[in-house]
């Protein structure tokens, strides 16, 4: 296929990339660097971004530094802030698409309905409200991010106000004046509770379980240092290692010795006495777990936002939604003429898993049995000439996801590379490798901090930790450097193809 204009659906195409947030545009860019331009993007929503083009709620912005929460080979050197807010990201997505040239390959408006593997043809159908396409390869660029989670409450249809999960904020709702009731206090909570508390008249924050919060670093980057970057790169390289080292520090707490997570709960905890003064507010917004087993959380706007006249922070979480109200979970009604979600998204549970038919027709999500695994988070047994980005553990706690996202691309071009050698129709991972390689997944989760006893997002239906990569992050780099083709199957076309003829290469 050649570079065609955004809206034409190609009958055939070598590859189709599912998603174009980091994921999807890096692995368009790389392959188009590559020199391979037989493939096609698929983009339900009319811009790019992916988690950057849905999360607009107020003061949406990354938690993970700015040099380090983007492309290595596409430094941006004038980010406004240390820490980038979701405006700046997505720009910065949409100029890395114009840059290197792959908006051509994008589709936008079409949404993946399904697709399924055709063993008579070897090839993906993939079927979208657009219309149906054939590829040799799928690439899932999705990411665990896309599909916000609504609670199970009690009631939740009975409302009659307006009521909107954050990931897809309701921008013409004027919350001005209004009793609002904010359901959870996770990531994107920590960000917009504070936001929204000066113009509400009253604000009540659900808290099922107290975050851990830590002080922000956040500061804007001055003219001296954007004008350095762009004078000098391998400062801002430099800059870049320093942000990585400095996170990955992090990493025998979280994987090895919790213990050691005391003294960033101590910071925490002195975080929290400096801002709050009350000594029962201080009560109920103390974590009971050990730090980092639920993902921490930067703010230094939480804390002075639930001190507010107008705000009232309910633990315990919810137990019923009336027409007009929010139940607590002691039976105390609270009046609210709107509802905001900060639920999260279904991660361990993913949606699209439901929508892939892999060999002899298995679903994904059947595979998966409540547990979603795979092989480096990135290939299925069962479901050949399949990869996915940010699949099963490769999530992270402490460090930038887009440095995993690069890992992936790279194994994912040597597999391709592989395949071309090979003069390969398919390939599949090779079940006892998979199975193998989450024996030493689920071996390495024991000592986390993960596993300490929290309730979190991280574990899915079974209670395992099917989100999290259990170890240093170069040392997930260093094993995706090198594409094994003995972790896999190929089906190879011989000089006897025409007459039917098929090997199996291991």
């Amino acid at each position: 296929m050649t570079e065609t204009s955004a809206g034409h659906l190609p009958e055939q195409v070598r590859i189709a990339i599912v998603g174009s947030g980091f994921s999807g545009l890096g692995m368009a860019i790389r392959l188009k660097q590559a020199g391979i331009h037989d493939f096609v993007v698929l983009e339900r929503r009319e811009s790019v971004g992916g988690t950057w083009n849905d999360n607009t709620y107020p003061n949406c912005g990354c938690d993970v530094p700015s040099h380090l929460y983007s492309f290595s080979f596409a430094p941006k050197p004038d980010w406004s802030r240390t820490y980038s807010n979701q405006p700046e990201i997505w720009r910065y997505l949409a100029d890395c698409a114009e840059e290197y040239g792959v908006t051509d390959y994008i589709r936008y408006g079409v949404e993946v309905r399904s697709a399924a593997w055709d063993g008579s043809a070897l090839r993906w159908r993939v079927t979208t409200d657009s219309g149906t396409l054939s590829a040799q390869v799928v690439i899932s660029a999705m990411g665990p991010l896309n599909e916000p989670r609504y609670p199970d409450i009690d009631g939740l249809d009975s409302f009659q106000g307006t009521m909107f999960h954050s990931a897809r904020w309701n921008h013409e709702h004027d919350l001005r004046g209004k009793r609002v009731a904010s359901v959870g206090t996770g990531a994107s909570a920590i960000q917009y509770v504070p936001a929204i508390a000066p113009d509400v008249e009253q604000l009540y924050v659900f808290q099922r379980t107290a975050p851990w919060v830590v002080p922000h670093t956040d500061r804007p980057l001055t003219e001296v240092e954007r004008r350095l970057y762009r004078s000098f790169p391998p400062l801002q390289r430099l800059a870049r290692a320093g942000v990585y080292v400095g996170r990955e520090l992090m990493v025998p707490g979280f994987v090895k010795y919790p213990k050691l997570m005391r003294g960033l709960e101590w910071l925490a905890l002195g975080h929290m006495r400096r801002q709050l003064r009350d000594p029962e507010l201080r009560r109920k917004a103390t974590p009971d777990y050990t730090i980092g087993c639920k993902r921490i959380l930067p703010s230094n706007a939480w804390y002075p936002a639930l001190e507010r006249s107008n705000v009232e922070l309910v633990t315990g979480g919810v137990r019923e939604i009336r027409a007009n109200s929010v139940v607590g979970s002691d039976g105390t009604e609270y009046p609210v003429d709107t509802i905001v979600f900060g639920t999260g998204f279904h991660v361990t549970d993913m949606p699209a898993a439901h929508q892939v038919y892999g060999r002899a027709g298995r679903r994904l999500d059947e595979m998966f049995r409540g547990s979603p695994r795979a092989y480096l988070g990135t290939t299925f047994a069962g479901f050949p000439n399949m990869f996915m980005m940010l699949g099963p553990n490769t999530g992270l706690g402490h460090t930038s996801m887009v440095y995993m996202i690069e890992s992936q691309i790279s194994y994912i071009l040597g597999a391709l590379r592989e395949m071309n050698r090979r003069d390969a129709h398919t390939v599949e991972v090779r079940a006892d490798v998979q199975d193998g390689f989450n024996r030493w997944v689920d071996g390495k989760m024991q000592p986390t901090v993960w596993q300490t006893g929290c309730s979190s997002w991280y574990l899915d239906s079974t209670g395992r930790n099917a989100t999290l990569w259990p170890d240093w992050t170069w040392r997930y780099r260093h094993r995706m450097a090198r594409f094994d083709p003995s972790d896999y199957e190929f089906v190879v076309r011989s000089p006897r193809e025409r007459a039917g003829a098929i090997e199996v290469a291991g």
